[in-house]
């Protein structure tokens, strides 16, 4: 039979310093999970590791990943776009195969209270694994790691932190973590021109679901000073059950209304297949649906049907 598969995607407060995030993906592949992709942002200063394997190998993955960030990393020096409160500044376990959005809660709440226990990083449970669900990174993130290091605010208390605790507030130079349970996310950042960085956070803040916009997306612009460019960064949250496509669509509009236009476009991690899908079928002109028929989805498919038929059979 299958094992089942997890992801995780960890996000490191380190972009610059590459030594450090090798050494991050090293440990990551020492414990035995298989890394599909890491990238390093120096504006950002932040770095995306993607890796699966079987839950076990996951959490011990990220454990040993997390040892790394808190020895090299150093919030106290740490400067750039992206909000952090961390130097693991978010974990999300994401059930791929054979595992359930309640397998990926409890492995979320397994792995937190070991960061807590063993590596020493206070922790806050978000998305689906926080009580109630659905907390959110913008709520823990506010005010940053600045926010947190001289003490807790009332608001903000961590759901596991180790019993003998002797800061008032986050970890001095390893801050806080956020861990977390989720389907597949697209992560994707967008450089625009001609337009103003006031211009790119009007248009940013028209995406959000709160304001009117697509539900599940994130979005926030940024300045990049070593790129000398503007970017509008957008999360779409559950990305296989909604389109990315009416998503870009819907920002190209409302970045040439505000008299801009869009160079790129730039994935973090893996490309979820409902986006290929659909900008392969717009793009193509594609007749029927798309995303059926993609042979990775296939796979999956088959797999489990198989496993499922042995399962009876044994």
């Amino acid at each position: 039979m299958t094992a089942a598969v997890l992801e995780a995607v960890p996000n490191f407060s380190e972009g610059r310093n590459l030594g450090t995030v090798e050494a991050i993906v090293d440990a990551i592949r020492g414990a035995g999970a298989t890394v599909l992709d890491w990238s390093a942002d120096a504006d950002h200063n932040r770095s995306v590791v993607t890796f699966v394997g079987t839950p076990d190998t996951v959490e011990e993955a990220a454990i040993a990943a997390a040892r790394v960030a808190v020895e090299r990393i150093d919030l106290r020096t740490h400067d750039g776009v992206h909000p952090r409160i961390g130097a693991v500044d978010v974990l999300p376990f994401v059930p791929l195969l054979g595992l359930s959005r309640d397998d990926a809660i409890a492995i979320a709440h397994r792995a937190g209270t070991r960061l807590a226990r063993e590596v020493g990083i206070p922790v806050f449970f978000y998305a689906d694994a926080s009580s109630p669900p659905g907390r959110s990174l913008s709520e823990l993130r506010r005010g940053g790691y600045e926010a947190l290091v001289g003490g807790w605010p009332e608001d903000r208390r961590p759901d596991a932190a180790p019993a003998d605790w002797p800061h008032a507030g986050a970890h001095p130079t390893a801050g806080a973590t956020c861990v977390g349970a989720r389907p597949v996310l697209l992560a994707w950042n967008v450089l625009v021109r001609g337009l103003t960085i006031d211009a790119a956070k009007n248009v940013a803040r028209s995406l959000r679901a709160r304001n009117g916009g697509p539900e599940g997306v994130r979005a926030l612009a940024f300045e990049l000073p070593r790129r000398r460019a503007v970017q509008i960064s957008m999360n779409l949250e559950d990305a296989e059950a909604r389109s990315p496509m009416d998503v870009f669509r819907r920002l190209e509009s409302a970045v040439a209304a505000a008299g801009g236009e869009i160079v790129e476009t730039e994935v973090i991690g893996m490309l979820p297949d409902r986006l290929v899908a659909d900008a392969a079928a717009e793009r193509l002109r594609l007749r029927g649906d798309a995303a059926p028929r993609m042979l990775s989805r296939a796979l999956t498919r088959y797999l489990a049907e198989r496993d499922s038929a042995a399962g009876r059979l044994s």
